[in-house]
């Protein structure tokens, strides 16, 4: 998952990032760095990416555009 990504599936889902930090149990602080392009800890993002695809997220890794992407699984 990239930072994009993140912030794509966050409006895909209309959740902020308090609302994302309480479902990946991180704080609010962690999700603005990551979307800011700041390093985290791999289990971090896999954290952060585990509760958007539980929230309905899937990630593309690359579309036919040629870049990543989200889209809702439902």
């Amino acid at each position: 998952m990239t930072p994009v990504q993140c912030k794509m599936a966050r409006v895909a889902l209309d959740i902020s990032v308090r609302d994302l930090a309480k479902l990946a149990k991180v704080s609010p602080n962690t999700i603005s760095r990551f979307e800011r392009r700041e390093e985290l800890r791999a289990a971090t993002v896999d954290a952060i990416r585990a509760s958007l695809e539980k929230s309905g997220i899937l990630f593309i890794s690359d579309n036919i555009f040629g870049g990543p992407g989200v889209r809702l699984a439902r």
